[in-house]
């Protein structure tokens, strides 16, 4: 027990040291380093065993996060931009900040990666002005982190509403804007992000949630944030050296506010919990750190921006600075979307819709419950149809073949069978049945879904769709008779003309022959009517033969003959059937 107590001691003082090294190693004396460079590799200790529980990946639950409606300022200018000193009497160095209003976030603020679409997926270096100059930037800052070795953009960046990369549901501190134009700040699961009801917009990731309704919230990010994504050694010493800053919220009114801060690492600059209490004071009621590698590059476009010269900081390291991460981009106002659903002109950034549609991006169908009719309830998206019914104001029942919600669904019914527009059961035609009319009438049965029973004689079958007695012989008669008919038909037809053109010795011997056949015939029939008579076959000897009368036999005879025609001529057919 007491080595198992020796050991444990012994790892417990490592730790110590560690933390105390970092936070007294690679501290920047010279004046002349790089102001804006990242925290150098290494520094500080490696990371705590928080993070294994911590950085896992949150894909469901109840994630904590506050919305907030963002204001919809149409007015000019579109942002505002004003500078401040920080007096850090600790350290006698001061530091140059900026404060951004963006007034209508939703249609003038933009993440954007490093270098423009692309960048991040080819760990593209760029500088913020490169970046924002090309996009056509007012005011610009570096945002969301990277990875300083390889230059990889971490977290989630959704820009311009394209998603550019998915964290999977790190807990980090988040800031984004939802199509509706709703502010979003906190911890997001990974169904959040993806969310397509409302989807993000803008979205990039921090570390450190900063204010959370007006009150600073750095104790509590500091047990359930992943410190993964910064590379500064230990989360608490992230949060209290003072260094440059950058970082975003918003205040009452909906109107997003950009917090820049230069510095350098443990000379000058702020602590997270200075910038939280700076905001705080300034009206900010949510915020997240951005800062996540000790650099902070504000950018301003003076020939767009109307930014007081005199105020602009032209040094080459506000300027120059190498920067990799996404950047925060204020351009002037356009519309969201750009083409405004379709249904509108977008003018000056702002949708013009066109008769009959609505809403910042002219997506709504104006509707009034009168105009989607009976079969249709009318909602702020438009006429939401029964099932079963289509169109603008559900008038329409689906087409042919489609069943159910939006008549998106395909019938499955066989042999003709129709289907029922809401809820897609098959009504089958008279002759088949089963759930998709896939089966025929049973045998004796008939008629609509074969509820009707056969009447036939002997048994004969009957038509499983009308019902009509059929008898097999008598069909295959009537079949055979037929092709005869055809036949004699289509002979008569091809030799009639050879016939007429024959000669008078050929019809001469065609009439000989002819009545030859028939001389021959008629014997024959005389010698079958009466035989020669001997004693054992006399007809008075005969005992399979009875005696019918004659006014009998006549009618018979004549119920039985059927005309028959081809080409002209007529025969007579006697029924096997009666």
């Amino acid at each position: 027990m007491a080595t198992v107590s020796a050991k444990c001691l012994f790892i417990w003082l490592l730790l110590w040291l560690g933390v105390l090294h970092s936070e007294t190693h690679h501290n920047r004396v010279s004046m002349n380093d790089d102001l804006l460079l990242p925290y150098a590799k290494r520094h500080g200790s490696a990371h705590s065993h928080r993070h294994i529980r911590d950085c896992q990946s949150i894909v469901h639950g109840n994630v904590t996060y506050e919305t907030w409606p963002s204001s919809q300022y149409r007015g000019v200018p579109v942002a505002e931009s004003s500078v401040f000193i920080s007096d850090v009497p600790r350290l006698t160095q001061w530091a140059y900040g900026h404060m951004t209003t963006v007034h209508d976030p939703l249609r003038t603020l933009s993440v954007l990666e490093p270098g423009g679409p692309g960048g991040c997926g080819f760990n593209h270096r760029a500088t913020v002005e490169e970046t924002a100059e090309a996009a056509g930037c007012l005011f610009s800052q570096n945002a969301g982190f990277f990875n300083t070795s390889t230059g990889q953009c971490l977290g989630n960046i959704v820009s311009d509403g394209r998603l550019v990369r998915d964290s999977s549901g790190v807990q980090n501190a988040q800031f984004g804007i939802r199509k509706d134009g709703t502010l979003v700040l906190g911890y997001l699961s990974e169904d959040d992000v993806m969310d397509q009801m409302n989807p993000f917009v803008q979205l990039v990731s921090g570390v450190v949630w900063l204010l959370r309704k007006g009150q600073v919230y750095i104790n509590q990010s500091l047990q359930a944030e992943c410190d993964k994504t910064q590379e500064t050694g230990s989360l608490r010493n992230f949060v209290d050296v003072v260094s440059a800053r950058t970082a975003i919220g918003h205040n009452a009114d909906g109107k997003v506010v950009l917090f820049h801060l230069d510095g350098q690492t443990a000379v000058r600059g702020m602590s997270l919990w200075e910038v939280a209490q700076f905001l705080k004071k300034n009206g900010v009621v949510n915020a997240i750190n951005l800062d996540g590698g000790g650099s902070a590059t504000f950018v301003v476009n003076s020939s767009l921006a109307s930014y007081p010269s005199d105020h602009c900081m032209a040094d080459a390291r506000w300027r120059c600075a190498r920067a990799v991460s996404t950047i925060l981009c204020v351009h002037p106002r356009r519309c969201q979307p750009r083409d405004c659903s379709g249904h509108g002109e977008c003018l000056q950034g702002v949708c013009r819709c066109l008769e009959g549609w609505r809403g910042t991006g002219c997506e709504h169908l104006v509707c009034q419950q009168p105009a989607c009719g009976p079969h249709g309830v009318c909602t702020s998206g438009g006429c939401v149809c029964d099932a079963g019914w289509r169109g603008h104001n559900c008038s329409e029942e689906c087409m042919q073949g489609f069943y159910g919600d939006s008549c998106n669904q395909t019938c499955a019914c066989a042999n003709g069978g129709s289907c029922d527009p809401v809820h897609g059961r098959c009504t089958c035609r008279p002759g088949f049945h089963n759930d998709l009319c896939q089966q025929e009438c049973p045998l004796g049965f008939y008629g609509a879904s074969c509820s009707e029973e056969c009447h036939c004689e002997d048994q004969c079958p009957c038509d499983p769709q009308t019902g009509s007695c059929t008898n097999p012989l008598q069909e295959a008669v009537n079949l055979t008779l037929q092709r005869v008919f055809i036949d004699c038909c289509f002979l008569h037809q091809i030799k009639l003309k050879s016939l007429l053109s024959l000669s008078r010795r050929t019809w001469l011997i065609i009439a000989i022959g002819l009545s030859s056949l028939l001389l021959a015939s008629l014997v024959g029939h005389l010698m079958r009517a009466f035989p020669a008579s001997t004693g054992h076959g006399r007809l008075s000897d005969r005992h399979d033969y009875s005696y019918v009368p004659l006014t009998d036999i006549n009618s018979s005879v004549a119920a039985s003959k059927t005309t028959f025609g081809c080409g002209g001529s007529k025969a007579q057919f006697k029924n096997p059937l009666k």
